[in-house]
């Protein structure tokens, strides 16, 4: 665990132990994680139905992808998983970048950036 994850966990300890989170608004409700209010109207009945049937964007399917082969790439030793990881990379980003209809030039700054942060790790 990063230093900075214990702090915020030892703060959240000190506000339990203090009471900070007795009474708060909502207290005992379950959440509602399924925020839906910039779907228009006319859609939300589909998107529900879609995300309950386990279908998700293409474009978040993607980023999680990305973030699976970060990780791979971050904690890979050998030169050639790192290769075979920043290959794979290009290509979801591209795929990614696609899907937004960006321009593949950026894509392939933001890549170089991506490998330069995951190399310093």
């Amino acid at each position: 665990m990063y230093l900075i994850d214990r702090m915020v966990e030892a703060r959240i300890e000190e506000a339990e132990r203090r009471g900070d989170f007795q009474d708060l608004p909502g207290a005992g409700k379950p959440l509602n994680l399924e925020d839906d209010s910039m779907v228009p109207e006319e859609l939300r009945t589909a998107y529900r139905l879609l995300r309950n049937s386990g279908f998700i964007p293409e474009e978040l399917r993607l980023r999680k992808e990305i973030r699976e082969v970060e990780d791979l790439l971050a904690t890979a030793t050998d030169q050639s998983l790192k290769d075979q990881h920043s290959k794979r990379l290009r290509l979801l980003m591209d795929r990614l970048g696609r899907e937004r209809g960006m321009n593949p030039a950026l894509s392939a700054d933001y890549f170089e950036q991506v490998c330069q942060r995951l190399e310093r790790r």
